[in-house]
């Protein structure tokens, strides 16, 4: 076994993922960070090497929700916060980048929140 952090080998798996993985104009990536608190959403067109989008439990907006509690609610808001703004920049599909996480937990329900509310990927 190798002596590598998780940090490391998540960011070695990121990086294989991103070898495939590439936004475009009309199809940018969604590209998900999760920290120990927090998610992050982006959407990100590689072509021209610019955020069209974000969102993050950081935000005012879902900080000031007192309905949504716990770590999967509100990634469940985040993920409808990002499809909602990828819909007013008229945007209707996306690529995914999981991060080098494991589609589990709180990227699924980011993932999920954004085919619920209608971007295809």
């Amino acid at each position: 076994m190798s002596t590598l952090n998780s940090k490391v080998r998540r960011v070695i798996r990121h990086g294989r993922i991103r070898k495939k993985v590439v936004g475009t104009t009309d199809r940018p990536r969604l590209a998900i960070y999760r920290s120990l608190n927090n998610i992050y959403a982006q959407l990100i067109d590689d072509s021209k090497g610019h955020t069209v989008a974000s969102a993050s439990t950081l935000e005012k907006d879902i900080q000031a929700e007192s309905s949504v509690s716990g770590k999967l609610e509100v990634s469940k808001r985040v993920g409808q916060m990002i499809a909602q703004r990828a819909k007013n920049e008229g945007i209707t599909q996306v690529v995914f980048d999981r991060g080098g996480y494991k589609y589990h937990g709180r990227v699924k329900a980011v993932a999920e929140a954004v085919r619920e509310e209608g971007l295809k990927f």
